[in-house]
């Protein structure tokens, strides 16, 4: 095997470590309720996940729960990895049996994974219409996430990664492709899209963060509630970030060692970024949420995770200029909405500008008909932008 090989991966639990997994969950011991309980909606949540909601999904994942599914829905896709900068990549590869099919490289964030997109790539490969875009998809799982290695030293942050898939899509064969991705994804993308502008066909992405500096204009109302949504985020939402930032091995210990505090730690944040009006699962099938978490546990991945925070948080190139066509999809419940005068000081060429009814954070699970509708029209006015 040469360090520039592909080779097919398939990953299989032994059962051991599921009927451990099964063991912890039983034998976990919780807090008491939070002070709230009484609190309708998401007040119910202003201390964090609520002990209800939190023995129900223990219970389910303990009893209810398949993780064989998953793992075939892995398989069925198309498991691969390689070793690029030494460090072993894996990523899904599901090529289109289309001949005018383009190649789409999809980023996933934290606390996601590439789960968010599993329930997408059949159609975004293979479409069930026939006049509908289809495209060679590739998921890698970010260093650190999922099967991929988890580094054993600094250096691994968002510019290192978005070369690091330029190589991966090369060996593949795809010399020019597009990239989609939201939150870290987002990132890594909008740096695909200025560091490799002769690779890049172009870009979609969830996440447009502006570059850093004294910002003027006058904004529509829409635009100055975005801002403000935005702004209160970074001064009260964050505290999740800046712990990973500063002290991921620390919270890593709780991560990597109770299946229930890794569960909390996830749910939360699925309940504070999907647009729902109490429980992520009004949107989320628990068992998708459960696939993402178990992926975390058995790949023993939620210290090496979190440092994606410490490598690269407030790290962008502020200088950094995106020439190629981008198309943004900002929707209404995710935690960072810039207005498009703003984005267009970095994102040059936006060719579509879509602000969705509905959605949050994770709109490839939350509203995937909506996703992949959404991602095929900006993909779309990629392939033929008019300015």
């Amino acid at each position: 095997m040469t360090p520039t090989s592909i080779q097919p991966f398939e990953a299989r639990a032994p059962e051991e470590e599921l009927a451990d997994l099964r063991a912890r969950l039983g034998a976990a011991r919780l807090p008491e309720a939070e002070t709230v309980r009484g609190a309708t909606g998401r007040r119910r949540w202003t201390q964090g996940v609520p002990l209800d909601d939190l023995v129900d999904v223990v219970r389910h994942w303990r009893t209810g729960y398949d993780w064989r599914v998953f793992e075939e829905r892995l398989n069925a896709i198309g498991q691969f990895r390689t070793t690029i900068d030494d460090l072993g990549i894996h990523f899904l590869h599901r090529r289109s049996p289309r001949a005018d099919a383009i190649p789409l490289i999809m980023t996933h964030g934290w606390p996601g994974s590439v789960a968010e997109f599993t329930g997408v790539i059949d159609e975004l490969a293979d479409p069930v219409e026939p006049g509908a875009p289809a495209f060679h998809v590739v998921a890698p799982s970010l260093p650190g996430f999922g099967h991929s290695d988890r580094p054993a030293s600094t250096g691994w942050g968002t510019e290192r990664i978005a070369a690091a898939w330029a190589e991966l899509m090369g060996r593949l064969g795809y010399e020019n492709f597009l990239a989609h991705g939201g939150d870290w994804g987002g990132v890594i993308t909008t740096i695909l899209g200025g560091r490799y502008p002769e690779r890049l066909i172009g870009i979609h992405s969830t996440l447009a963060q502006v570059p850093a500096g004294e910002i003027t204009g006058a904004l529509t109302p829409d635009e100055r509630r975005w801002a403000e949504e935005t702004g209160d985020f970074w001064a009260s939402g964050t505290a999740y970030a800046r712990l990973q930032q500063v002290q991921p091995q620390t919270i890593g210990y709780s991560l990597v060692d109770s299946p229930v505090g890794l569960l909390a730690w996830i749910l939360d944040k699925f309940a504070e970024w999907t647009d729902t009006a109490d429980s992520p699962f009004e949107t989320i099938p628990m068992d998708r949420l459960l696939d993402n978490v178990t992926l975390y546990w058995l790949t023993a991945t939620g210290a090496s995770a979190a440092r994606i925070y410490y490598e690269s948080h407030g790290s962008l190139d502020p200088g950094l200029q995106v020439e190629v066509p981008a198309a943004i999809t900002t929707y209404p419940r995710d935690i960072e909405k810039y207005p498009r005068p703003w984005a267009e000081r970095r994102f040059r060429r936006i060719v579509r500008w879509a602000t969705p009814a509905a959605g949050g954070h994770f709109p490839s699970l939350e509203v995937p008909g909506f996703f992949i509708d959404d991602l095929r029209a900006g993909l779309a006015a990629v392939l033929n932008p008019t300015h």
